[in-house]
């Protein structure tokens, strides 16, 4: 942090008995209308149009209290934030400036704080109740001022990896009490961009959307878990739920209840308001270091012109470790298969994780192990002094599928004792990021989005699924999709082979992913001996960086396609993504200094036929000159220019 202002923090008690209050944007365009008679309620115009109409807010609680119901404003402060904040890990940026408005209205008991930035509107409970309480229920309303479409992530049930496919649906379409997860994007008029999801959600549930009358959306909330049981499958699934939502301490905020808007597609991929309403890390995190992961599940063990069995065994990750450390991956997972099945701090036969950790950090590589959260839970304290002995410097850790205020504390529970051990996270089986990157900044990722492991079981992964991602899922923070696949087919040859998964979409398509998809922990998903095959693509895969010092988006369109530049130190990364349709730009390197080498994989000349098909180039450049960014329909471009 660089520096840190508030400004204008003044208690306006002559207004006091007012009713109505007012919060702008610093820029003037976002503007808050608050009103305390009667049910506490917002709405909220963009550029002076009504975006969203008049939307009651409140939470129950059962010591009688229902907060933002006949609210009595004793006071009113408004202040304002100027910040620039430097992440610790460098997600989008090197930096980001931290702009806000802010008015808190205080009653007895309780605030309600409203933030307005030029990206989108906050706003969150917090009491100063003496005792514990149990909060009965929370009412969210999001009432949009018209029939927008929206990009629908539907949910059938509140147990969810929140890997959702995504419709497009008119507000109108969605049947009263279907329901999503978060985050939603949702298509205002014009070029206009909304996204609703959460920040700082700790020992609380996660919010889902449900569709309660014409245009609105109500937050829906899993109730408290009073029973659970493990199963055969080593998840863990409640047996008995409470008519309640969670069980908590008297003086708390709440979580952060998010209202992206942006102006058009660009913007949301470099929107990172999710991030700047999370808690700051506090402490040393200079041991944390992102990278790039060979990982074994996705492919299955798959090795072949070796002379050794593959599969769950020394010598198997032995040839993972010696892969990566050809081509300067610092990392390889240990997935699923390598501990006893209901203890992890026993290996199973043939495999030796201590072993393999010792000859990987020879190699310069580290390894991270991946666990289910039901054992590892029961064995956490044991199980984490044990991967610090055997030198382990990560865990992946898998099949959570719920969001229930029991589920979020375990999320918290780890990260802090990761912390103690100097541990990274990788949570697989995840619900969405609610500003980890900041409040533990060795959470590097996460999962609930539907990836590429998802092409093992389903047709749905699309380009256009591939170019939605960035505009919802990404905008709440680094996802683990796991990009990387080799077998690449166009969408009217795939086919599912689970033990051989391939890929929709080109060869260019899937390198573009890891410029375009944020994840400061990535993988490459395929076998060893497939990547050995494949000089070309190695020769990117092995250059490009998991962390931006700065980001530029120079074309895009909501599930069409991406053209984005990003920096790390002086070396420029152009890539592109393109959905169903085919697309050419005429690109402009005004980005960049003085002269460069440009090298450039793209779709080749016969991509029609071979997926798999691109072309390597590389040519001199300066500022100011046009490239030509042509991608086949599914298709990508990657370059690299210094």
């Amino acid at each position: 942090m660089k520096k840190f202002l508030i400004v204008g923090a003044i208690m306006l008690s002559s207004i006091a008995s007012a009713k109505e209050y007012n919060l702008i944007s610093p820029d003037g365009k976002i503007a808050v209308n608050i009103e305390s008679s009667g049910t506490l309620s917002y709405e909220v115009l963009y550029k002076d149009k009504m975006l969203i109409e008049t939307s009651p807010i409140y939470m129950t609680f059962n010591n009688g209290k229902v907060i933002g119901k006949e609210m009595k404003v004793k006071k009113v402060v408004k202040s304002s934030g100027d910040r620039i904040l430097t992440p610790v890990v460098r997600q989008k940026s090197e930096t980001l400036t931290d702009k806000y408005n802010e008015i808190t209205l205080s009653a007895s008991g309780y605030d309600v704080i409203f933030r307005a930035y030029d990206e989108g509107v906050a706003y969150r409970f917090e009491t100063y109740f003496k005792d514990s309480v149990t909060v009965l229920s929370e009412q969210s309303t999001f009432a949009f001022a018209d029939d927008f479409l929206t990009v629908f992530p539907e949910e059938k049930s509140v147990i969810s990896s929140q890997q959702p496919y995504f419709e497009d649906l008119k507000l109108s379409e969605i049947k009263t009490e279907q329901f999503c997860s978060t985050p939603i994007l949702i298509k205002g008029d014009g070029d206009t961009r909304v996204v609703i999801t959460e920040s700082d959600l700790e020992s609380y549930p996660g919010m889902f959307l449900e569709k309660q009358s014409e245009y609105e959306l109500h937050g829906k909330f899993a109730e408290f878990v009073l029973e659970e049981k493990p199963t055969k499958q080593r998840v863990c699934y409640p047996t008995k739920r409470a008519d309640y939502l969670a069980k908590t301490i008297g003086e708390r905020t709440y979580p952060w209840r998010v209202i992206v808007i942006e102006e058009d597609d660009k913007a949301l991929l470099t929107n990172q308001l999710v991030y700047k309403l999370a808690p700051e890390a506090t402490g040393d995190f200079s041991w944390v270091k992102p990278g790039v992961v060979a990982w074994d599940w996705w492919n299955a063990l798959a090795l072949y012109d070796v002379d050794f069995k593959a599969g769950i065994n020394t010598d198997t990750y032995k040839y993972y470790i010696d892969f990566a450390s050809e081509h300067g991956l610092e990392y390889v997972v240990v997935d699923d298969g390598w501990s006893e099945n209901l203890d992890v701090t026993k290996c199973a036969e043939g495999i030796d994780i201590e072993w393999l950790s010792s000859y990987a950090q020879s190699k310069n590589v580290d390894l991270i192990l991946w666990v289910s959260w039901v054992h590892f839970e029961r064995q956490m304290d044991e199980a984490f002094k044990l991967y610090q002995k055997w030198g382990v410097k990560g865990l992946k850790i898998d099949f959570m599928n719920r969001d229930d205020q029991r589920m979020v504390d375990f999320y918290y529970r780890t990260a802090r004792k990761a912390i103690e051990y100097k541990m990274l996270v990788n949570f697989h089986g995840a619900y969405k990021p609610t500003g980890w990157s900041r409040t533990f900044p060795h959470v590097l990722t996460s999962e609930g989005v539907a990836g590429l492991e998802n092409h093992k079981w389903s047709d749905k992964i699309t380009p256009k699924h591939n170019l939605t991602l960035p505009f919802n899922r990404m905008v709440a923070g680094p996802m683990d999709y796991t990009p990387g696949g080799m077998f690449n087919l166009h969408k009217k040859d795939f086919q599912i082979w689970f033990n051989t998964p391939a890929t929709i979409g080109t060869r260019c398509h899937q390198l573009g992913m890891y410029v375009v998809y944020e994840s400061p922990l990535q993988m490459l998903s395929d076998s060893p001996s497939n990547y050995k095959k494949e000089d070309g693509v190695m020769e990117f895969l092995s250059k490009v960086p998991v962390v931006w010092d700065e980001t530029r988006v120079l074309e895009a369109k909501i599930g069409e396609y991406i053209v984005i530049a990003r920096r790390s130190g002086d070396t420029w990364f152009l890539a592109g993504m393109s959905g169903d349709e085919a697309v050419d730009f005429d690109v402009n390197l005004d980005f960049i200094d003085g002269e460069k080498s440009m090298m450039i994989w793209e779709d080749g000349v016969n991509v029609e036929m071979q997926a798999r098909d691109y072309k390597m180039s590389t040519k001199e450049v300066k500022k100011g000159d046009t490239v030509k960014v042509s991608m086949y329909n599914g298709g990508g471009y990657v370059a690299i220019i210094k």
